[in-house]
């Protein structure tokens, strides 16, 4: 079940985040999104690294969302009004291989004049069939 929570000015500030939404879920990663000095600060098993610039966060995150795939769960949170922040979410599920993958992710996306400026991104790993098999349904 894809559970959204956003406030209507959230909204309309942040459509940005909803077009790289589509991206993540399409596996199709645009540069267009994001500001020309975006930065994506993010911590992953075991590693945490910076990534500047378009080119960059684009090539990083087009790696990370290389297939399409599909929001088991999506939550977006305004923080503080009006302020273009958001804390995103989210349970994403894809093929990879022919096998099933998923990954929990949460993101805090900051939104300036209709660009995502940066993006500090925590993932708990990518996990295979077997390993989403024994943790059990994701909204449990």
């Amino acid at each position: 079940m894809i559970h959204q929570t956003t406030g209507e000015e959230t909204v309309a500030q942040n459509d940005a985040i909803a077009d790289f939404l589509k991206c993540v879920e399409s596996g199709k990663v645009r540069g267009d999104v994001f500001s020309d000095g975006v930065v994506l600060d993010a911590t992953v098993p075991n590693w945490r690294f910076r990534a500047v610039g378009m080119d960059a966060v684009r090539s990083e995150l087009a790696e990370w969302y290389a297939d399409p795939g599909h929001f088991e769960s999506l939550s977006r949170r305004a923080l503080g009004e009006g302020s273009g922040t958001e804390l995103v979410e989210f349970f994403l599920t894809w093929q990879e291989d022919g096998v099933l993958h998923g990954c929990h992710q949460a993101h805090v996306i900051c939104v300036e004049d209709g660009r995502i400026t940066s993006d500090t991104a925590f993932c708990g790993g990518r996990w295979p069939a077997p390993l989403l098999e024994r943790m059990g349904p994701v909204n449990a």
